[in-house]
């Protein structure tokens, strides 16, 4: 069993106070040297600004129109006769595409063509030959009203002359003058009557004759009109892309029963937003992307909508391609890549290598001479998801560094490295994931232990003793 010694023993107190003493010299010589931090240091990439051409690129998706598409539908009611078309059959303009059962409809144009005929003879005859012989019997009933009067006048004074004499009596000279009254009235009246016919006969007459024909022929042409819907044709140049009825079914007026789509020319439609498509214009180069081929389609830019779209407030774009692809078919969904304008001779770095600060402003990462990061203050031009460009703040051949520069302060001690294939390949994956934080610079440091990783290495190292 251990003795335990007593620590107010002489041997106790002395082996306590040469622990207090030791104690005593290790503070003593700790706090008089300075331990010096080790600055960390930050393993990056870099590239030069160089000067080229750059365009800014605008991408949006879009789906594939024809040029052209008809609806086509009955404007009345019937049983379908005959298709003269199937699905995929290509038309011309014009071109008969189905036939509707029309059998009363073509008795009711016969009829209406035969009371045409009629009015129309009818019209005929009053012109050339009815309203004269109307006048001219008006003129002789005037002309004998007239002379009977005179007659009848003549009888008058000479029977009032002999009253006067005394030779007839008062009765005959009555008699005579109301036989003169009525037919003075007979004259007038025959006068009126021819005077009417010459003045207002003539115009009237024709117009009647010429309303009854242009309501006989305007029921001949609503029953043409009515047969030759029965008759259905294209509208279009095309190919006929659907036709849901069968021959025997109804169709109903005003449901669709054929489309036609011109497909000789696609245009892919696309909304994009206000301030992209303030930069586009009509003619602008792009490139429908169209998942399973390899190589994009060419074509441009044949409308920017002179309007904003309430619902998504965003403006709609038509891009039509130069030379349709048989895979590019209507309904399909594309991705459309814009060139709105290009500057030739522009300063450019590669996108992933700009960033902001806390303030919003753009900055870039120059890699100096004394091996530290500067930060830069710059001002952009257009850019794309590869390139951006620099309208000052740089000048071509400054070092600017594109990986592992996120969130690195102003003057940070750092390791310039040369990318291997790999590393290439990651850093353009990183720059297309700009803003994404230290979680990617963690990644990247993962692929470089022992170097990259140093900031964790030296975290969990002893402090170091610096020279005093």
């Amino acid at each position: 069993m251990k003795r335990m010694m007593n620590p107010q023993s002489p041997a106790g107190r002395n082996l306590r106070a040469l622990a207090c003493t030791a104690a005593g010299l290790f503070v003593l010589g700790g706090c008089g040297k300075v331990e010096k931090e080790k600055e960390p240091v930050v393993s990056v990439q870099a590239t030069p600004a160089q000067r080229g051409p750059i365009s800014e690129i605008i991408s949006a998706d879009a789906v594939v129109y024809p040029l052209e598409q008809a609806t086509i539908a009955p404007k009345i009611t019937s049983t379908i006769k005959h298709f003269e078309v199937q699905r995929g059959s290509r038309v011309k303009k014009g071109q008969l595409l189905v036939r509707l059962e029309n059998a009363d409809l073509s008795a009711m144009a016969l009829a209406s063509k035969g009371d045409f005929k009629q009015a129309d003879a009818t019209y005929v005859t009053t012109v050339n030959a009815g309203l004269p012989q109307q006048i001219q019997k008006a003129e002789l009933d005037a002309a004998t009203a007239k002379a009977a009067y005179e007659a009848q006048q003549k009888v008058y004074d000479s029977r009032k002359e002999l009253f006067q004499q005394g030779a007839v009596p008062r009765r005959d000279l009555d008699s005579a003058e109301v036989a003169l009254l009525q037919v003075r009235s007979q004259s007038e009246q025959a006068q009126k009557q021819l005077a009417d016919l010459r003045r207002v006969g003539q115009e009237q007459g024709l117009k009647a004759a010429q309303g009854t024909r242009e309501s006989a022929q305007g029921r001949m042409l609503n029953a043409e009109a009515q047969l030759s819907y029965s008759e259905i044709r294209s509208p279009i140049d095309g190919v006929v892309t659907d036709r849901p009825l069968n021959e025997g079914d109804l169709a109903n007026a005003n449901q669709p029963i054929l489309i036609v789509m011109n497909t000789s020319r696609l245009r892919a439609k696309a909304h994009i937003p206000q301030s992209q498509a303030a930069v586009l214009k009509v003619g602008n180069p792009a490139e429908l992307k169209i998942a399973g081929l390899d190589e994009p389609l060419k074509g441009r830019v044949s409308l920017v909508s002179p309007a904003l779209d309430p619902g998504s407030t965003t403006i709609e774009v038509w891009v039509e391609a130069s030379k349709p692809d048989p895979a590019l078919k209507p309904g399909m969904s594309v991705e459309l890549s814009m060139t709105a304008k290009t500057v030739k001779d522009a300063i450019v770095v590669p996108t992933a290598a700009v960033f902001k600060n806390a303030e919003g402003a753009d900055y870039v990462l120059l890699a100096g001479s004394d091996e530290k990061a500067h930060q830069k203050a710059v001002r952009l031009g257009i850019h794309n998801s590869d390139l951006t460009q620099i309208a000052s703040g740089i000048n071509p051949g400054d070092a600017v560094i594109t990986t592992g520069g996120y969130a690195v302060p102003d003057g940070t001690q750092i390791k310039m490295e040369k990318p291997g294939a790999d590393e290439k390949e990651a850093a353009a994956k990183d720059g297309n994931a700009v803003g994404k934080g230290e979680k990617d610079d963690k990644a990247e440091d993962a692929k470089k232990p022992g170097k990259a990783n140093e900031k964790a290495v030296l975290a969990k190292k002893p402090p170091v003793k610096g020279k005093e």
